[in-house]
């Protein structure tokens, strides 16, 4: 279970070791990868381990990256799977139009006609575009993608946004617009 707060990002994710002195491999979830050392110390989900990272390469989609105190690759290795994080504070302010994904967790999500859908409860991205994982204890989990067009409006300081569904994703497809569909 995370000690880290909502104040908190994630930025990254150490895939494993590199070498035998100690440097590790790193996904960056930041929108430019090496913009991941430009915030400062990152730390780990317990929110007291910190580390100073200092950038010195890429590979294969991933950076390669050395970390203060962690000196072999035996220490390296025993941090395969940490996610990294750094302080909220530390990333520049989002336009009003803009916003960081962790900013849509726990935001309520209401239909274009007015009807509950539920909460977001995560934001994925697995290569073709972002996904919100919306949950409500009723109908369960719900996967929406994450387009002007299925999500005409965020409004953070409401704390909703505001889904439009593409057809058959919440309720089935009627039979006659199915049909017309095929031809």
């Amino acid at each position: 279970m995370s000690d880290i707060s909502e104040d908190f990002i994630c930025v990254g994710a150490i895939t494993g070791a590199r070498g035998l002195k100690g440097e590790v491999r790193i996904k960056s979830f930041t929108n430019v990868p090496t913009e991941i050392s430009s915030y400062g110390d990152v730390f780990e989900e317990n929110g007291r381990t910190k580390y100073q990272l200092r950038i010195t390469g890429q590979v294969k989609g991933q950076l390669l990256a050395r970390l203060n105190g962690v000196e072999n690759r035996d220490a390296a290795e025993s941090l395969k799977g940490t996610r990294l994080y750094i302080p909220k504070s530390a990333l520049p302010e989002t336009d009003e139009d803009e916003f960081y994904f962790a900013d849509l967790v726990g935001l309520r999500a209401d239909l274009v006609d007015g009807g509950y859908l539920g909460k977001i409860r995560g934001v994925h991205d697995f290569g073709a575009g972002a996904i919100l994982e919306i949950i409500d204890q009723e109908s369960g989990t719900v996967m929406v993608p994450f387009t002007r067009a299925a999500v005409p409006k965020v409004d953070k300081i409401g704390g909703k946004i505001i889904v439009d569904p593409p057809i058959g994703l919440i309720d089935p497809i009627d039979k006659d617009i199915e049909d017309s569909v095929k031809r």
